[in-house]
This record gives C-alpha cells, structure tokens and sequence, in this order.
C-alpha cells in the first residue's frame, strides 16, 4: 500500500509512504508514482488521539502512544 499525503506533523510537506511485503515502511519526500487510487483520507492527530475520515471505510478513531500534532489530506494507492 502506499500513502501520498500533504499536510502538517510529517517531515516533508508532501510526502510518500509505501509499506513493503515484510511489514516495513519506506518514507520519501514528494509524490512517488505510479498512483493506483483506492480511497481519499482526512488525518487529524491532536495528542494521543487520532481522528480519520475515510472515502472508502468511513470514520476511525484511535488512540496512540506518541503525542502528536498532525492535520493530513492524503491519498491511498496501491
């Protein structure tokens, strides 16, 4: 899977996250391609609380053990 996301809290402004088969995550700065959609994200992270609203699987919150804060819009890619 891989995340194209823009906002505020990451280490880049614009940035791509792809996971790997082994469970392992590569960040990278800018918009990697190719793009395959699968869904549009809103990520909201105040403290340890995160908030997302998802095209596809609709709202999620959670909770994390860093405190963060973090406003993303992102795409999910396959």
């Amino acid at each position: 899977m891989k995340y194209i996301e823009l906002g505020i809290g990451n280490k880049w402004l614009i940035r791509t996250e792809t996971e790997l088969c082994d469970g392992t995550e590569v960040e990278e700065k800018g918009i990697k391609r190719p793009i395959h959609f699968k869904s549009i994200y809103v990520r909201v992270w105040v403290g340890k609380k995160v908030i997302i609203i998802d095209s596809k699987e609709g709202l999620k919150v959670g909770r994390k053990d860093k405190t963060k804060v973090k406003i993303i819009l992102g795409v999910k890619s396959l």
